[in-house]
């Protein structure tokens, strides 16, 4: 889909010099998981401790290559391309050899959010810039190299801009794509229902149930109004009570998720999202920009607002799509140019 690029400073005057990307040394370009253990005295800003011992990283792509760090949504993880163990990745379109984001050319990390989802955990307050240093501790245990780009997206890009505030000097470009300095209130009220079907599902007995229902919520935010009228009907059904064809897709979407995570992780995260909230002016990491107009999540005004405070922007894209706060995942060639266009110049 063609797209419109509001190009702010359309390159910077002078990108920086090429810092060590010493890594851990691996053999072939296979990925491989890292594992590290959580430090006793580890305290989330809340001042809690979080239940599980381990943080876990996945490296992906060709040993020794400048280092991409990518993070995605609440639901993504440390698979974010296709492997041997765990199928289809779920940025594959992204993250592949001779992709935008090139396994060829790069050695890519990803990560697992805490917390981990654990049978009977209790939820956590945790915060984007607590994710950014459990990231830390994956870096320090590959040799700490400097992150070439960080490309983040919806919770992935709030972790970015909390990383980039937090060690400015252990990365050379930030790229975030739907992701702003702040919740904006509206989305912060679709997310609090639910977190409150969540904890109703509990309390009822009924975790996985409450899982597929808040996923049906959510599914309605993630995506525009004008791609349900293209996609669904608007027939009754024979008898009240029954589904429609929307609440059909809805449904299905919900049962394919009961099982993919708890409550307790959802509500962490849920809430570690409208706990997010960074001072624009503190980065100083260069930053790539990238809004959907269609995104009622991220609000293209919340990313315009960010672009005006950043001291170092090198670039603002605004894009249009059917897809709202998916498109990310949705609008391949769009993503794919604005990636090729931001990794182009790291040195190999």
């Amino acid at each position: 889909m063609a797209f419109d690029t509001q190009t702010i400073t359309a390159e910077p005057l002078c990108r920086p010099t090429a810092r060590s990307t010493a890594i851990l040394a691996r053999k072939g370009g296979g990925a491989v998981d890292i594992a590290v253990d959580i430090p006793a005295d580890f305290r989330l800003q809340s001042g809690e401790r979080l239940g599980q011992r381990q943080v876990v990283g996945r490296l992906h792509g060709r040993a020794g290559a400048p280092l991409v760090v990518v993070a995605g949504g609440i639901s993504a993880g440390r698979f974010v391309h296709r492997t041997e163990t765990n199928g289809l990745g779920w940025w594959s379109g992204a993250v592949s050899i001779r992709g935008p984001i090139d396994l060829s050319r790069f050695q890519v990390l990803a990560f697992d959010y805490a917390p981990e989802a654990a049978d009977g955990a209790a939820p956590v307050t945790i915060t984007t810039h607590d994710q950014a240093r459990l990231l830390g501790l994956i870096l320090e245990e590959i040799g700490d190299p400097v992150v070439s780009a960080f490309v983040g997206c919806s919770y992935g890009g709030m972790i970015a801009l909390a990383f980039g505030a937090l060690f400015p000097e252990r990365v050379e470009q930030l790229i975030v794509v739907s992701a702003a300095h702040r919740a904006h209130p509206q989305a912060t009220a679709w997310r609090g229902i639910q977190r409150r079907i969540l904890q109703l599902a509990e309390a009822a007995g009924r975790p996985e149930d409450g899982v597929a229902l808040a996923r049906e919520l959510a599914m309605t935010t993630y995506r525009t109004a004008e791609e349900f009228a293209e996609r669904f009907e608007t027939e009754a059904p024979a008898a009240a009570g029954q589904a429609y064809p929307v609440c059909e897709y809805l449904t299905a979407r919900g049962k394919a998720y009961r099982t993919h995570t708890t409550p307790a992780r959802w509500l962490s995260l849920s809430d570690s999202i409208d706990r997010h909230n960074v001072t624009p002016e503190a980065i100083t990491t260069p930053v790539i920009l990238v809004g959907f107009t269609s995104d009622r999540l991220v609000p293209i005004d919340d990313i315009r607002e960010l672009a005006a405070r950043l001291p170092t922007l090198w670039r603002l894209v605004e894009a249009p799509s059917l897809y709202g706060h998916d498109a990310f995942l949705k609008e391949d060639e769009a993503v794919a140019a604005i990636l090729r266009s931001a990794l182009k110049e790291i040195d190999q």
